[in-house]
């Protein structure tokens, strides 16, 4: 499928451009074209009037005196009499050409190409002279034609070959850029492809755990209130399950797309802290674990949308819980850096920590560094990576295995709230 689109692409590249360049070369050879003939026709106007000027001068009497330095350029005269007769020529008698009968009388000035072989052809005028409004001859006025057909011949020539191997290049060029433009296309259907196998096997799961349950519990003709109980517990539990998966799915679509826009207003930083922790604190207990935040002795705003900073610390911290042993002990450490309008938040535990290679991916979805983990459904730090940059935030993982991990999360705070603590910390 890619590469059938990456073909179509090049040669619709490649044909556009060809036909861009077909017509520049078409204008260009053409432009140079006339622009030869004027030249040439300029140049005969211009011996045509010299001439003239020196046959009225000499009473229509043929006397060139400077004939020698037109054979120099390759110019031939003929002068004829009013019938048609020839008087006077430059021409070899084996070039000699009689006027046409049809062209007399004429009075404009005719300008023709005539061959006298394929490979002498000659441009002429043929100009009547008039004295007093009387008809007294006609000049003609040579010159050779290879001065435009050999230069004409070798642009046509230079253009060929120039065009063609500009069609080659921009068809090479137009595979490379197609291939550029593909590779993300390529890269997000692979990720549209992990991630759609990820949520199904996600879903399947529940969705059959659920199906069994509600099938045993219809076959059953006499059913035990405690065992139906115990479905039902076990139901409710995987739909919440669900539920959670579903809402950080759409959460992720969202962010994907850019469909909901980020409001940030102040937030009370300690507050969200304080209110994650206490939330957390149950969980934790359960598993013996000690959860400790240290508190600021300033109150600091940060400019955010509150709900997806809950979030944020929500998943850190229950990331942790979830990779900490019984009995562990988990640290939130906050530090103000005023000159840098930020403050930075440590959540380090003892867990099991991880491998330097497992930490950048991490925060890919449905990654799990350990997968016969069974906690959450390994979209967490997916949406703390997608909280972080939508907070112009940065987030540092340090991490060794049986040592524990540490997530560093630096924050943005707004300026005035820059300003009080300067002042507070200078008093």
């Amino acid at each position: 499928m890619f590469q059938t689109t990456r073909r179509r692409l090049a040669l619709w590249y490649t044909t556009v451009t060809a036909i861009l360049l077909l017509v520049f070369a078409s204008g260009f050879y053409g432009y140079v074209r006339l622009t030869l003939i004027d030249r040439i026709d300029d140049t005969i106007d211009h011996v045509v009037e010299v001439l003239e000027r020196s046959l009225v001068k000499n009473n229509l009497e043929a006397n060139f005196s400077n004939a020698a330095e037109l054979e120099a350029d390759h110019i031939d005269i003929e002068w004829f009499n009013s019938v048609g007769e020839l008087i006077w020529t430059t021409l070899p008698q084996v070039e000699r050409l009689p006027l046409a009968l049809q062209d007399l009388p004429f009075i404009q000035p005719i300008y023709r190409t005539i061959y006298l072989n394929p490979s002498e052809p000659l441009r002429q005028l043929t100009k009547a002279i008039t004295l007093d409004g009387q008809l007294m001859g006609y000049l003609r006025v040579s010159h050779p034609w290879f001065e435009f057909t050999k230069p004409i011949q070798q642009l046509f020539l230079d253009l060929t070959v120039g065009t063609t191997l500009m069609i080659v290049v921009v068809a090479l060029c137009g595979w490379w850029l197609s291939g550029l433009a593909m590779q993300p296309v390529r890269d997000s259907y692979q990720r549209l492809k992990q991630f759609t196998a990820d949520a199904s096997h996600e879903l399947r799961n529940p969705i059959a755990v659920i199906q069994t349950n509600v099938q045993v519990a219809l076959a059953d003709p006499a059913p035990n209130l405690q065992t139906q109980q115990l479905q039902l517990e076990v139901i409710e539990r995987l739909t919440r399950r669900l539920t959670r998966l579903l809402d950080d799915l759409l959460f992720l679509a969202r962010q994907d797309g850019k469909l909901v826009p980020l409001v940030r207003v102040p937030c009370q930083f300690d507050r969200i802290l304080h209110e994650v922790v206490e939330e957390q604190q149950i969980i934790a207990q359960a598993k013996q674990i000690d959860l400790e935040l240290s508190d600021l002795d300033l109150s600091v705003q940060v400019l955010g949308d509150r709900d997806q900073l809950v979030r944020l610390f929500t998943n850190l911290i229950g990331n942790s819980i979830a990779y900490t042993p019984d009995g562990g002990k988990i640290k939130l450490t906050q530090d103000l850096l005023p000159s840098q309008n930020q403050i930075q938040v440590r959540l380090q535990d003892n867990g099991v920590g991880m491998p330097e290679s497992v930490i950048p991916h991490i925060f890919e979805r449905f990654y799990r560094y350990q997968p016969q983990s069974t906690s959450g459904s390994g979209l967490g730090l997916s949406i703390v990576k997608a909280i972080v940059e939508n907070h112009q935030a940065q987030i540092r993982v340090e991490s060794s295995p049986n040592l524990g991990t540490t997530f560093t999360i630096t924050l943005p705070i707004t300026k005035s709230e820059v300003k009080g603590i300067s002042a507070v910390l200078d008093s």
